[in-house]
Parts: structure tokens; sequence; C-alpha cells
């Protein structure tokens, strides 16, 4: 139980927090309901994390830092679009980190909500989402903790756009190993048809996720947020950068998927072709002995009628026009 600065108090859900002053981490795993002792004091960024809180459990933030009811209702609220809202002392960010599977080829989504001002930064997600490899981006850039929240927000945006590229990359190499069953030796059509479906589907889903993320991006660069450090401008900058790549990225391979599937159509239509002309080619074979034994069959009397060059002349124009019509077909590439 902990106890804000109003005197309410309040149940915790499981939080981490970090303290930096002046550019140095000074304090870590601190109580929350400290955080409006700390950020009243010049030079410090607080960083607050909850996982899968409740709006009971936010209360706290809401009355030290002024969040506004709707972003607060927005941070415990899932299927959000990524979005950058903003208020009158705070942003709300809104983005997901997506991740595949390369073993299931499956597309995880996890959804991910921050509160930016001039001196906290807060991070609401679920047990899906680590924070680790963010915090692994602070500490390798710590020399930029001097830019406050703007340097957290940063390494928070980093990684998950760093995570938007690295799917998009895998994904392009499922589409690479698509094209090559395509124009394997051994038939693949309907492998390739379900991985392309498949395939075009996380696409989908990485697209919604990405695509918004250049709205949110470009609006953290424009200089009228004025509590975000200016300075940090250069590597938002970077940011955005891989958001259009990956963007671009995406936006090809859902046009090379398409591709693949037409081909796909195609090629099967190519072999049905090539199955129908090999079976009418056998089928147009087996009618000439078929035929030449049916007159030579009938019961009638005619030359060479029940004599030994009879039954001769019959098999010889059997194979005569049998192995005159395969020379045919098979120098017309039918066989």
């Amino acid at each position: 139980m902990r106890r804000s600065a109003s005197g309410r108090i309040y149940d915790w859900p499981m939080v981490t927090t970090r303290l930096y002053r002046a550019g140095t981490l000074e304090k870590t795993d601190f109580p929350a309901a400290d955080i409006s002792d700390y950020i009243a004091q010049p030079d410090a960024t607080v960083w607050i994390d909850f996982t899968s809180p409740t709006e009971e459990d936010l209360a706290i933030i809401v009355d030290e830092l002024g969040l506004h009811e709707l972003a607060v209702e927005d941070a415990v609220h899932g299927h959000q679009r990524p979005k950058l809202d903003r208020y009158d002392s705070h942003l709300f960010l809104a983005a997901y980190a997506v991740e595949l599977d390369l073993d299931t080829s499956e597309l995880r989504k996890v959804e991910v909500k921050a509160f930016i001002t001039d001196r906290a930064f807060v991070t609401v997600h679920p047990p899906e989402f680590s924070m680790d490899p963010v915090v692994r981006r602070w500490i390798d850039n710590k020399e930029l903790a001097v830019h406050g929240s703007a340097y957290l927000l940063w390494g928070f945006l980093d990684v998950i756009v760093d995570g938007h590229f690295e799917t998009v990359q895998n994904l392009d190499s499922l589409v690479d190993t698509l094209e090559d069953d395509l124009f394997d030796d051994k038939p693949r059509g309907a492998q390739v048809q379900r991985q392309s479906f498949e395939t075009r589907k996380s696409l989908v889903s990485v697209r919604r996720a990405v695509l918004p993320m250049r709205e949110v991006v470009n609006t953290l660069m424009r200089r009228d947020i004025e509590f975000l450090d200016r300075e940090m401008v250069p590597y938002f900058q970077d940011v955005y950068d891989h958001v259009l790549r990956a963007t671009e990225w995406t936006e090809s391979l859902r046009d090379l998927v398409a591709t693949i599937l037409d081909t796909n159509l195609s090629i099967q239509s190519n072999r049905m072709n090539l199955i129908m002309k090999k079976v009418t080619s056998w089928a147009a074979i087996i009618a000439v002995p078929t035929a030449i034994t049916g007159f030579f069959g009938q019961n009638l009397q005619f030359v060479g009628y029940g004599t030994v060059w009879g039954s001769v002349l019959s098999v010889v124009l059997i194979v005569l026009a049998s192995a005159t019509l395969f020379a045919a077909f098979r120098r017309r590439d039918w066989l």
C-alpha cells in the first residue's frame, strides 16, 4: 500500500521506476508514490513502468502528473490505433511492438502506451512486452540522459521501430522462400498459395502497426512541443528514417506477394495445359491401333482377310501410324 501526496492510498500493480538527475542514473525501484517529490526537484527525470494496470492503479500519476482522463482511459483499454495525442501538460503515445516467430511464422503484436511530460516518462504495457531491450538501449546511450524525457522516449521508440524493421526483414526472407518454392521442380502450388495468403495477412497486420508511426515520429520532430529537448531531434529523425524504410519495404512486399499469388495461378494453369496436351496426344496415338484393329476385325471378306500377310500389314500400319504421330507430337513439344 502507498500513500500519495494528496493523502490517497493505492494498492500498486507491478511497477518499475528509475530516477535520473542531471543526466545520471541516481536511483532505481523507488516507491511510485514518491514521484511527486522527485519531479519537483530541478534536473530530475523519472521513469515509471506499469504492467497491465487498471484506471485505479494509474490514479496516483493522474494526480501527480495532471494526466487527462481520456488519455488514462486509452492507456488501460486495448485496441487503440498507433497515435500521438497532445494535451496541455503531456503527450500520450500508443504503438504496437511486433515480432515474427521464425519457427512457426506466427506474427505477435503487443500494444504499448506511454505518457510523456517534461519531467516524467510513464510506460504501460502487458506482460508479453519486455522493457529490458529498452533499458539496455538507455544504458548503451547514457550520454544522452541529459535530455530528460526526450531521451527516454527516443530509446522506447527506437526499440519498437527496430522491432518493426526486423519483422519486415524476416517477412522478406519468407517471401524469398516462397519464390524458391514457386519455381521448384516439384509442384508445390497448394503450399505456396497457403503460405502466400498467410504472409500477406502478416504484412497487412505489420502495415497497420508501421504506417501510422510516420505521423507519430514526424509530430515529435516539430518545434512546437516545448518540453522535449530539441537537441534530440536528429535522433528522432533517425527513427523516422527507419519508419520510412520499414513502411516502404512493407508496401513492396505486399506487391511482391500479390505477384507470387498471380504467378502461382499462372504456373498451375500452364502445367494443366501441358498435362492436357500430353493426355490428348496419347489419346490420339492410342486411337490409331484401335481404328486399324477395328477395320481388320470386320466380319466381311476383303483383301488379306484370313491371311498371314494381312495380319502383318495391320501390325505394320499400327506401328508406322503410331510412330508418325509420336514423332509429330514430339517435335511440337506436346510429349
